[in-house]
């Protein structure tokens, strides 16, 4: 029995071996190729591909003619309303307030007097200046008699003139000192709201009330500096309020700046409006448009027919075949102007009634390429 089981067990042993052996040979045989059948294997025929680019049907594209219409050269700044002229009334000298002469957001005359501060010891400053100026002048005039009979020597008629001079001079300071404690309107125009009441104790440089001049205003605002030689004083101006939507105001340019501002490089423009009427207000914002230059017949197209090309733009140029809806196109180069409401200008490349794609574009690869007219169906067909 062990004998027998040996004897299997290398026979089963040669059989793997034998086994693995046939799997390696087969392996290494090369694959034969497949056999295509008969159905799918191509078939050529002469002439298949002029067949084929013959049969090519034309691209549908959709074109609009440039026109010409009229186009204002615009430039746009946004700026604030401004007084002509505004102060904020300050005193000069502490004091306590006695009187105020105005009513809050009414009109003021030039001059009027609008604040008293308590004057008592100026005015009492003013009575003992006067006194002084009295006995100096008394006897500066005797000692000119004195002189003139020789009972005294020049020298004390010198220092009774400057005795004089200097009493004088202690007058005007008193008054001085004494009309800074009542506030007058420098110029006519609209007092705001008081910031002090009477009794209030000030010290002097305290704000009391603005006075603004609302007669005109000012709109202050900035334009690139390639502008500066297209505007000038007097010319007009648009201006619009988003305080008051649909209302459209006219200014004219009163000044330029003659120094361009190194750091936005802009040149800053002041124009004035008037405002008689009362409706505008100084701090409103306001949109300036600046028209500087109009053209009768700009060549305009819509900004669907342009295709960019890096710092360059083209369009494609439909050339139609006569009497069919069929054409060619062509690329055409073009430099590119203003922009109004989706349509854009042509300055240089195209003229008036030519014809450009504007849609179907991205189909075409090359200048020549046959297309036709889309033509919309129409509606229920």
């Amino acid at each position: 029995m062990a004998s027998q089981k040996a004897i299997y067990g290398w026979i089963a042993a040669v059989g793997i071996v034998g086994s693995g052996a046939a799997a390696w040979w087969w392996q290494q045989q090369p694959a034969a190729p497949a056999k295509l059948p008969s159905s799918t294997a191509p078939h050529f025929t002469p002439h298949s591909s002029s067949k084929a680019a013959g049969a090519a049907k034309p691209i549908s594209v959709e074109v609009a003619q440039v026109r010409g219409m009229a186009l204002r050269d615009e430039v746009q700044a946004v700026g604030s309303l401004r007084s002509r002229r505004s102060v904020m009334l300050r005193p000069e000298v502490s004091g306590r307030v006695l009187a105020l002469n105005f009513t809050d957001g009414a009109k003021v005359r030039q001059g009027q007097w609008l604040v008293q501060l308590d004057d008592q010891l100026p005015q009492a400053q003013i009575q003992q200046a006067k006194a002084e100026l009295s006995i100096a002048r008394a006897n500066h005039q005797r000692n000119q008699e004195l002189v003139a009979q020789g009972f005294i020597s020049q020298r004390s008629l010198d220092e009774s003139a400057a005795n004089w001079q200097v009493a004088q001079a202690k007058l005007a300071l008193a008054q001085a000192t004494a009309a800074r404690l009542r506030l007058v309107a420098p110029f006519a125009g609209v007092a705001g709201i008081a910031n002090v009441h009477v009794g209030d104790y000030l010290k002097d440089g305290t704000d009391i009330v603005h006075i603004e001049d609302m007669e005109s205003l000012l709109v202050d605002f900035r334009l690139p500096e390639r502008y500066q030689s297209q505007i000038r004083r007097g010319q007009t101006v648009r201006i619009s309020l988003d305080a008051l939507p649909g209302a459209e105001y006219l200014a004219t340019v009163q000044a330029l700046d003659p120094l361009i501002d190194a750091n936005g490089r802009s040149l800053a423009v002041r124009a004035s409006l008037d405002n008689r009427a009362g409706t505008l207000r100084p701090g409103m914002f306001a949109r300036i448009q600046v028209e500087l230059g109009q053209r009768d017949n700009a060549r305009m197209v819509p900004e669907a027919a342009i295709v960019p090309q890096g710092d360059s733009a083209l369009v494609w140029k439909f050339l139609p075949t006569a009497g069919s809806q069929a054409g060619q196109v062509r690329r055409t180069p073009v430099h590119l102007g203003l922009r109004r409401d989706g349509l854009v200008e042509i300055t240089q490349g195209l003229e008036l009634g030519d014809s450009v794609v504007t849609a179907g574009q991205q189909r075409l690869q090359q200048d020549g390429a046959t297309v036709r007219l889309f033509v919309p169906m129409a509606a229920g067909g």
